[in-house]
């Protein structure tokens, strides 16, 4: 009784009805990918096997963050980041701090976290996607929590990827990426060059499920 009088009090005061529950929508930013949006101060996800397109999708982040003149952070785990195709993609690396963790997932968080809350960065994103799940599965689901409160109230877009979903319920928004078709050039039973890829991603976000679909193909 004495919160709800409390509570009318305060409505009275500002002019307007409280909702104790709501928090502000985050701002939302282009990933690069028609029909997938990314929101700042927040945890996202993308997970998917080897060959899924987990990669390029991250690398047109990457590309659509730097072309935005935002100062990016890449927190490598397993050094397997490719400057030149990135620079071939769009990612513009001036604008780009790759930190190379030398296959220790631990330090790739303890990293992550110290860019975040060093400040300054647009984007985060950390690479786990060549670690081994059981590796990743050693992150304790408190270690993903101080990283998503440490986000929080930021402008920075934060991004993890991996095989498989390690944050769980602490990813705001979560792109499983997943491979339709390949195409490859010449007839079968002959040699053969991969021309391109077709996978789609599935953008899961709370209660919303949406699946646009990007192509990669190959130089």
């Amino acid at each position: 009784m004495h919160t709800a009088v409390l509570k009318k009090q305060f409505e009275s005061m500002l002019g307007g009805h409280l909702d104790w529950q709501s928090r502000p929508v985050p701002e939302q930013v282009q990933s690069g990918i028609s029909g997938i949006e990314l929101p700042r101060g927040c945890l996202t996800e993308i997970i998917g096997p080897a060959s899924s397109g987990r990669t390029s999708l991250l690398v047109s982040i990457l590309a659509a963050a730097t072309a935005r003149e935002e100062v990016c952070a890449l927190v490598d785990a397993e050094d397997s980041f490719d400057p030149a195709s990135a620079a071939a993609a769009g990612v513009r690396l001036p604008r780009l701090l790759w930190v190379r963790c030398s296959h220790n997932a631990e330090h790739a968080l303890k990293a992550a976290d110290l860019l975040i809350q060093g400040g300054g960065f647009g984007l985060v994103a950390m690479d786990l996607g060549d670690t081994p799940s059981k590796s990743a599965h050693r992150i304790s689901l408190t270690s993903w929590f101080r990283l998503r409160r440490g986000v929080e109230h930021t402008p920075t877009v934060l991004v993890t990827m991996a095989r498989q979903s390690n944050a769980k319920t602490c990813a705001s928004l979560v792109l499983e990426c997943a491979r339709e078709r390949v195409t490859w050039s010449g007839a079968r039973g002959t040699s053969q060059l991969l021309r391109g890829m077709r996978v789609r991603a599935t953008s899961t976000e709370r209660s919303k499920t949406c699946s646009p679909v990007f192509t990669a193909v190959a130089i």
